[in-house]
């Protein structure tokens, strides 16, 4: 007995070939520059020690860098996989601001707890 309910996904596309290259060449651009900042963060965490850097102001830059390229990589995220990228500029800001702000309110809370956990090994 043959199923009627199911139905051929791939006999009922109507796309053309242009949309095809047009998708794939947005996908190889996601899959390039996620690729790319997440080589660059492996490098500078291979190449950087933290001990060489300490008192100077290189390390604190190099923390923030990796802040900036992490809210980078997931603002790109959130707008490319939730397809959020597709929608009106008004209702991204909407879902992105308090995205953001979450974000560094987070950052911050661990930021400063990890100063004071510093503050407190040196007494």
């Amino acid at each position: 007995m043959e199923r009627d309910d199911i139905i051929e996904y791939s006999l009922h596309s109507h796309h053309s070939a242009e949309e095809g290259v047009k998708l794939r060449k947005k996908i190889y651009f996601v899959t390039a520059l996620l690729s790319v900042i997440t080589i660059i963060e492996v490098l500078v965490g291979v190449f950087i020690s933290r001990s060489a850097n300490e008192g100077t102001g290189l390390w604190e830059a190099i923390k923030m860098g990796y802040i900036v390229l992490t809210l980078i990589k997931a603002g790109y995220i959130v707008l490319v996989f939730m397809h959020l990228g597709d929608e009106r500029k008004y209702f991204k800001w909407m879902i992105l601001v308090p995205y953001i702000l979450f974000l560094l309110y987070l950052i911050f809370i661990a930021l400063n707890e990890a100063i004071a956990v510093g503050e407190g090994m040196k007494l």
